[in-house]
Formats: C-alpha cells, sequence, structure tokens
C-alpha cells in the first residue's frame, strides 16, 4: 500500500509510518479465486479495495447481459465508489477475474481515522481525484472516439488486459460487439 504515501511528500516519515499502520490495522487481506464476487450490485458496499496481485473488474447487469465498466490490475484501488459515499446499494458488481489477493480497507473505520487525525485526508482526496479523472477520461473516451480508436487507445494505454481478460469482457469494455471488435482486430 506504499502507493497511498507517494501524495504525502508533507509528511515526515513518522507520520508516513504512523499512517500506514492505521491502515494495516482497518485492513484485511484476503485471496479470492477466479470469478469470486468482491461486492454484488444490490449492497451497500464498506470497502475500499487495493489490488495486490491479480485482476478486478467492475460490471453492470443490463437486460441480461453484463456490461464492464472498469478493470482494476495490480497495485491499484476500487470500490463501489457510489455506494461508499452515499452509504447506499451499489448497481454494479466487481469480480475477480484472476486468482487474486485483496487488501480490503473499512471505510467506516477510515472515515473515523480521517476525523481523529484529518492531516490525512489528502490520501482519500489523492484516492477520490485518481477516480474522477479516470471517470472524465473514459467519458471522453464514449464520447468523442470510434470504436477503433477506443480499442487502439487500450492497446496503447494497458496492453496485457489484451492477454489477461476474455474478448467478451474487452468488447463490452469498448461498447461494441464480440463480432465487432473481431473485425477491428482482424484490421489492426
Amino acid at each position: 500500500m506504499n502507493f497511498l504515501l507517494g501524495g504525502l511528500d508533507g509528511l515526515d516519515q513518522a507520520s508516513k509510518a504512523e499512517l500506514m499502520a492505521d491502515l494495516m490495522r482497518i485492513s484485511q487481506r484476503k485471496n479470492f479465486a477466479k470469478h469470486e464476487l468482491l461486492h454484488q450490485e444490490g449492497k451497500v458496499c464498506k470497502q475500499l479495495f487495493y489490488v495486490e496481485s491479480g485482476l478486478v473488474r467492475a460490471f453492470y447487469y443490463r437486460d441480461g447481459e453484463e456490461i464492464t465498466a472498469h478493470f482494476a490490475p495490480e497495485h491499484t484501488m476500487l470500490t463501489a465508489i457510489d455506494s461508499v459515499i452515499q452509504n447506499k446499494a451499489s448497481r454494479y458488481s466487481l469480480e475477480v477475474l484472476e486468482d487474486s489477493s485483496i487488501l480490503s480497507i473499512s471505510y467506516p473505520d477510515l472515515k473515523e481515522i480521517l476525523l481523529q487525525k484529518p492531516q490525512y485526508e489528502k490520501v482519500l482526496r489523492m484516492y477520490l481525484e485518481r477516480i474522477y479523472i479516470d471517470l472524465a477520461e473514459r467519458i471522453e473516451d464514449v464520447l468523442f472516439h470510434t470504436a477503433k480508436e477506443r480499442y487502439a487507445k487500450l492497446m496503447k494505454d494497458r496492453p496485457s488486459l489484451l492477454q489477461r481478460v476474455q474478448l467478451k469482457h474487452i468488447a463490452s469494455y469498448l461498447g461494441i460487439t464480440q463480432e465487432t471488435l473481431s473485425r477491428i482486430r482482424a484490421n489492426s
């Protein structure tokens, strides 16, 4: 979880160590098998997840189809952010795509730490900023780029996903059918 400390350059080493100790105290490490759900739609999510190893996807159900919204490979965080912040049932699920080691951080406990030690709020703010930036980029991709351009960007920015993720999940992430993805790949 050292990635969290990168934005805390204003803190001394002792404060960083204290923050890590606090985070580890409210965290649980668990191994998940391929296809297990970290979180299921319709339930309230109260955890932030850090993917130590493996791969997770966020997906919606719509008309009996799964629509992939996001991939979280190792060394990234994810959660059902709307559910966590608003304390309401999530509209999407989080599925482990590979055997994974996940660190689960209790959001209520994290909020308590932030009340006691407000100097650590920068960590949460940085996490939320990253989510916002990723979401804004994703919206721009869908609104302003063709399927071929979205695929090319995925190949450029996240090439390992193409070897690790089923094509049906890649296609739904790109907002296209598997047949369209096959045509794009054949012409690339």
